[in-house]
């Protein structure tokens, strides 16, 4: 699965990554250019993969465009945050849509688990209102599985 320019450029996002843990947790941004890095560094993994750029830019794109107008409609009802919809959509330039797929369940699920720990967090400090939930988290806790995975399995076996 992955030549050493794929492992690099998966490192690099997963870098890039933890800086949105920390910059969605105490800031609840999840800057432009490190959406545009995270896209853009998607050039080298397809590089690195050692398939044929066509169909697999076309398919990756196609994707992308799809979870845009999917996450932008969400974005749009203000269930989720403008970062989220372009990070999201950034990291549809790097998976496949069924593992994709896949990634989003997990997120959803981490989601989750995130959306309930803060409920009852906010709740313990009697705040009013409902918290602001920093999603970035779970995309990301769901990304480094989605790509560690097969990296791992191929490293181990």
């Amino acid at each position: 699965m992955a030549g050493a320019l794929q492992i690099i450029s998966v490192a690099v996002l997963f870098v890039l990554l933890a800086y949105v843990i920390y910059s969605d947790v105490t800031r609840r941004i999840i800057p432009n250019i490190v959406n545009a890095a995270v896209a853009l560094l998607a050039v080298p993994f397809w590089l690195g993969s050692g398939e044929a750029l066509w169909p697999l830019v076309g398919w990756q794109l196609l994707l992308a465009v799809g979870v845009f107008a999917v996450f932008a409609g969400i974005f749009a009802l203000g269930a989720m945050g403008g970062g989220d919809v372009k990070l999201l959509t950034a990291l549809a330039l790097w998976l496949p849509a069924i593992p994709y797929l896949r990634m989003l369940v997990l997120m959803s699920i981490i989601g989750g688990v995130l959306t309930l720990a803060y409920l009852v967090w906010h709740r313990k400090r009697g705040k009013a209102g409902n918290p602001e939930i920093p999603y970035g988290c779970a995309i990301c806790l769901a990304t480094f599985v989605a790509l560690g995975e097969p990296i791992v399995k191929q490293l181990a076996g």
